[in-house]
């Protein structure tokens, strides 16, 4: 069910009554969202229902084995069976025909014939998002951070809480489940804020992120003919088209818990304002970020090792990620890119030189602000060539045209692809979006108005629906729904 679909608008004010009809007893407001969670997720597939199933149960009862069990090696064992078996689960459906598929191309080079047995199976929608879920879980009970939950209700919200269940944020039971076991009163602000946060969220997927997508696809596909002027132009959609798509989806993921009196975590800080690529990681797809620090960074050492090892952990957390993000080589060079250039910011320990917003205090940033943000926002754009392209080889291909004479040559306008006019209100819209967030970047999301005039604040809202009325392009798949 995608949230921008006409089913969602549906399903949801139906659930949000009758969530607030069983007001003061949470037992049964917990049962309504299970019971609606598992009915948001088998709308795609109700056979991958099962699955999920499997997971939840898996980790719920490994943690409770892990707090029954005194014994260090039992604890160490039912800790590596939920590890092996979740990650067994992501590797088959997400990456079996990715290892086969090399593994052939390999003895292929070296003149061995080999024909790869590969599967046709439908990637679950949200599989790695729950897996890291209840991995975090199983972990953190391990580490004695949080005791095994004994509700199996309770902690199944937890996994298959359906605004975070299909893409994010990635959750950590010590901070959603005491949220989950605790009784919730109606706030109507909270409420109000989260309806303001879900049409933010809606502007950005639907008038930024669906309209770009017509002019990426182009260009990404035509890109033998198309000069470096449109390829690098094309390159920048598809950077605020992945900004507008996931953010916009963490923006209504995010207001809908709020309407359930729920706080998830933040996933999206106005990445495009950093100014220089380790605030740009601390801004964007924060909580995997942070889950990849805190559950592999760290306890391979972190920064608290010799600088070769130093070089050892940011790679290899780079590389999973890029890896997580999906079973293709372009993703690891992603990852790849990135990681070389984190580097030299942490071995100088100049990452954490940029922590408060930028141009705190003041309207407009300075020059060095503005170089700063526009050359990080520059080596970004050059990473999402190799995330968009469908092979390592397509992906060279588009950056040495990019990087060629053909860069200053206007070449065919892009327009053409659904008309002048829409390809200016495309503009006009991504500059009204950034110069919105720029305004709102010390806030937590782009329509955090409430202290705004009553009159202005409605009529910001009618242009907001207006605008969505009227530039709805063609409804696109949330990006992040294949990961």
């Amino acid at each position: 069910m995608l949230f921008n679909s006409i089913q969602f608008a549906i399903f949801l004010p139906i659930v949000f009554a009758l969530y607030w009809v069983l007001n003061r007893n949470l037992r049964w407001q917990n049962v309504l969202l299970f019971a609606a969670s598992y009915f948001f997720y088998a709308w795609w597939d109700w056979r991958f229902m099962f699955l999920l199933m499997f997971s939840t149960l898996l980790d719920f009862f490994t943690g409770m084995k892990m707090m029954e069990g005194g014994n260090q090696k039992m604890r160490t064992f039912w800790l590596w069976l939920s590890i092996v078996i979740n990650l067994g689960f992501l590797g088959f459906f997400k990456y079996y025909n990715f290892f086969t598929e090399s593994f052939a191309e390999l003895l292929n080079r070296f003149g061995l014939q080999a024909n790869p047995w590969t599967l046709k199976v439908i990637l679950p929608v949200g599989i790695s998002f729950y897996t890291f879920h209840g991995l975090s879980y199983v972990i953190d009970i391990y580490k004695r951070r949080i005791v095994a939950e004994k509700n199996f209700i309770d902690y199944a919200v937890f996994v298959s809480f359906f605004p975070l269940l299909v893409a994010g944020p990635i959750e950590r039971a010590t901070h959603l489940l005491p949220q989950i076991k605790k009784p919730r009163a109606f706030d109507y602000e909270k409420a109000a804020d989260g309806m303001r946060q879900i049409l933010w969220g809606l502007f950005k997927k639907i008038v930024i992120a669906d309209n770009c997508a017509v002019y990426v696809n182009y260009v990404f596909k035509n890109y033998q003919t198309q000069p470096g002027s449109a390829l690098l132009l094309g390159a920048i959609f598809f950077a605020i088209q992945i900004y507008g798509d996931f953010s916009g989806y963490t923006d209504i993921a995010l207001g809908t818990a709020r309407l359930f009196g729920i706080e998830l975590l933040r996933n999206f800080n106005f990445p495009y304002f950093s100014r220089d690529i380790a605030e740009f990681w601390r801004r964007w797809h924060i909580s995997l970020t942070t889950w990849f620090r805190d559950y592999v960074y760290i306890p391979l050492g972190g920064s608290r090792v010799s600088k070769l090892k130093i070089v050892r952990n940011t790679f290899i957390i780079f590389l999973l990620s890029g890896f997580w993000h999906g079973a293709n080589w372009t993703f690891i060079a992603w990852g790849g890119y990135h990681a070389a250039l984190f580097l030299p910011l942490i071995l100088l320990n100049k990452n954490r030189k940029n922590i408060n917003s930028v141009a705190e205090g003041r309207t407009l940033p300075n020059l060095k602000e503005v170089f700063q943000m526009s050359l990080t926002f520059g080596i970004v754009v050059i990473g999402w060539i190799l995330f968009r392209a469908e092979t390592i080889h397509k992906a060279a291909q588009i950056l040495r045209h990019i990087f060629s004479r053909s860069l200053l040559h206007r070449g065919l306008p892009l327009y053409v692809v659904d008309g002048k006019i829409a390809y200016t209100a495309l503009l006009v819209n991504i500059i009204i979006l950034f110069t919105v967030e720029w305004l709102q970047r010390n806030k937590q999301h782009g329509l955090e108005i409430r202290q705004m005039n009553p009159w202005l604040r409605r009529l910001v809202y009618v242009l907001i629906i207006l605008s969505i009325i009227l530039f709805m392009g063609q409804n696109q798949q949330f990006i992040y729904f294949q990961f």
